[in-house]
């Protein structure tokens, strides 16, 4: 199979080996999706895990996957906006990477399809990394000697970044006492009377689809088009992806464009019904929480951090040549 990514044709990876299957942690889905042309095998994850900490991936060498995506803050950043080489601002928060591996599409306007295009945006984009592909390549040789081994390597180990097995989950799986009586109400809240499963629904917590909240809405005009821009279809205009709630209570700031600093900003903005515009999402009104109800549900939001895991197991790295990241 060829195709054409940037400019550059890829065909499939020659990075060697065996299969490895994968076991996601308690809450999610058992089946990890990959295609067929990138199976996930334990050296491509262990490359790829070596390659997201790789200053050498951005033009200035400075910064590499790890300097936003950050482990300890759930694979994003405590920025409102990303930062890139020589302190290029972009216009968009760092979307966190926990559980993209169930993902329809991704970044915050869904443009792309596959993780194996994926993760090599920011690598090209002139305010993330901006580093032309060809040289990304020559600069990682032996080790990576073309583009799909670049792409499938990161893609495997980003499709390895899970979060599970949080209170909830326990909860779910039939552990009555996992969850406070204040978490068990915010989660009658989260299903009931803040609706908040409208878009947070299923194992990871996200229905995958783009939904105008207001956020960005100023003066008449959005800041930022959002899904529209990928879709050209004005309804979508000031659309944006739902993300996943797993981890939320570690990741902030929020939104898209990181307006909201705290979770209680967040309640409190949907409490409000969404900013008003033209094109407000059918599920956003105003819910006329308490402030009990809004603790409630902001402890119920922090029983949905658990464990996040990523890369092969430890004992893996004695099998293989990659040495283990931090």
């Amino acid at each position: 199979m060829r195709r054409r990514l940037f400019g550059v044709a890829l065909v499939a990876s020659t990075v060697a080996a065996s299969e490895w299957r994968l076991t996601p942690p308690g809450g999610l889905d058992r089946f990890l999706p990959a295609p067929d042309a990138n199976p996930l095998t334990l050296e491509k994850v262990a490359l790829g895990q070596e390659l997201f900490f790789d200053r050498r991936l951005s033009r200035d060498r400075s910064l590499a996957c790890a300097s936003c995506h950050e482990p300890e803050h759930g694979f994003t950043d405590t920025r409102p906006l990303a930062v890139g080489v020589f302190g290029r601002r972009g216009a968009r928060r760092v979307p966190s990477l926990v559980n993209r591996a169930y993902g329809a599409s991704f970044f915050w306007d869904g443009r792309v399809q596959a993780l194996e295009e994926q993760v090599l945006q920011p690598i090209v984009n002139p305010l993330e990394m901006d580093l032309a592909l060809d040289e990304a390549v020559a600069r990682l040789r032996p080790k990576v000697n073309s583009v799909a081994e670049l792409s499938h390597a990161l893609a495997s180990y980003v499709r390895t970044i899970l979060s599970g097995d949080a209170p909830y989950d326990r909860y779910l799986a039939g552990d009555r006492s996992a969850l406070s009586p204040v978490e068990l109400e915010g989660l009658r809240l989260f299903r009931g009377k803040a609706n908040c499963v409208a878009c947070h629904l299923g194992p990871n917590l996200t229905d995958e689809l783009f939904h105008n909240t207001g956020i960005g809405f100023r003066n008449g005009a959005f800041a930022d088009p959002g899904r529209s821009a990928v879709t050209r279809n004005p309804r979508d205009l000031g659309a944006f992806k739902t993300p996943t709630l797993r981890g939320a209570a570690v990741r902030g700031p929020y939104m898209h464009d990181g307006s909201l600093a705290t979770l209680a900003d967040v309640i409190d903005h949907y409490d409000r019904g969404g900013i008003a515009n033209p094109n407000l999402d059918e599920e956003i009104r105003p819910l006329q929480l308490t402030a009990a109800e809004k603790r409630a549900l902001a402890a119920f939001l922090g029983a949905l951090t658990g464990t996040v895991r990523h890369g092969p197991p430890p004992e893996a790295f004695r099998l293989l040549s990659v040495p283990q990241s931090k």
